[in-house]
């Protein structure tokens, strides 16, 4: 199954429409995680949320969103590219119970310290654009909430959004007002008003389990049979965490002999996990050995071209 990000403009070109629901990118960034239903729930639907922000970019990068929190969640951050590839992760508080029943405000703003963080990075290889990090008090009830308020604040952008997650699918929707540069008549921005206000009356109809449950195609056409939307090329979502085998060998090289063979002595083989996804890594005895060994290769080879 691939997943879809979809994207809609009304006619009058003030309002777009944007809809993801993604099922095999979830299940792939899932696949190595294991978190508190609450705690996933929350990860979910950030994890759609960047997807519907990240499409606006105008530059080659990424877009990361963080919730930086001081109780339970220390932090969830999700990364998604311009082409619409995705990672994400959660670090939990130790010593922390999370309760079955936990919510935004209560895993990660328990003590009113909690963070949004908004981090746009240009790719350093194509562009000359400079970093853009923006950081706003966590205001809200739900993630949802959050970001509106930040786009509404921060952006100046109407922003509405409704996210839904749960362990199979990660899904949501996403109205923005866009600004009006035409300098059109009294009459032209009332009618832009009107749009906005209908299109949100529309959408806010909907409730999780549909977003969960119903293609994008089946949603948009039921939340807004009666508008003549433009829809735009639908575009493909997927999960993308670049560890390797290979970049925690030269990590594993950083450590050096000594500290590899320290290690080695009290266990049978090194276990490592990507910090980012999870996804874990086994060294053994030999694989250890095998790391020093192509290295003493390379300085044998370098020591007989220098001579």
């Amino acid at each position: 199954m691939t997943d879809k990000f979809k994207k809609y403009l009304l006619p009058d070109h003030s309002t777009r429409v944007q809809a993801v629901k993604l099922t095999s990118a979830w299940q792939a960034g899932l696949e190595h995680q294991r978190y508190p239903d609450c705690v996933q729930r929350l990860l979910g639907e950030l994890v759609s949320a960047a997807v519907l922000l990240a499409t606006n970019i105008k530059f080659d990068g990424s877009l990361v969103l963080q919730l930086q929190g001081d109780g339970p969640i220390a932090l969830i951050v999700v990364e998604c590219t311009a082409d619409l590839s995705i990672r994400a992760t959660v670090t939990l508080r130790e010593g922390h119970d999370i309760p079955t029943d936990g919510t935004l405000q209560s895993l990660l703003n328990a003590n009113g310290k909690g963070r949004f963080v908004v981090v746009l990075d240009p790719n350093r290889d194509t562009t000359d654009l400079e970093p853009y990090q923006g950081v706003v008090p966590l205001e809200g009830e739900s993630v949802a909430e959050v970001l509106e308020w930040y786009m509404r604040n921060s952006e100046q952008l109407d922003t509405r959004m409704w996210l839904a997650s749960d362990p199979m699918n990660s899904a949501g929707l996403l109205l923005q007002r866009l600004p009006n540069h035409g300098g059109t008549a009294n009459d032209d921005h009332e009618s832009r008003d009107e749009t906005w206000t209908r299109v949100c009356h529309l959408a806010s109809t909907v409730k999780s389990d549909e977003l969960l449950s119903l293609d994008t195609d089946t949603l948009i056409h039921r939340l807004f049979w009666e508008e003549d939307l433009i829809a735009f090329e639908p575009q493909e979502v997927r999960w993308h965490c670049p560890c390797t085998r290979e970049r925690v060998a030269n990590m594993l090289r950083m450590l050096g002999r000594d500290e590899i063979e320290d290690i080695l002595s009290e266990r049978d083989q090194i276990d490592i996990s990507c910090s980012f996804c999870g996804k874990p890594y086994q060294f053994d005895a030999i694989d250890c050995a095998g790391l020093f060994v192509e290295n003493l290769d390379t300085s044998h080879n370098d020591r007989k071209s220098v001579h």
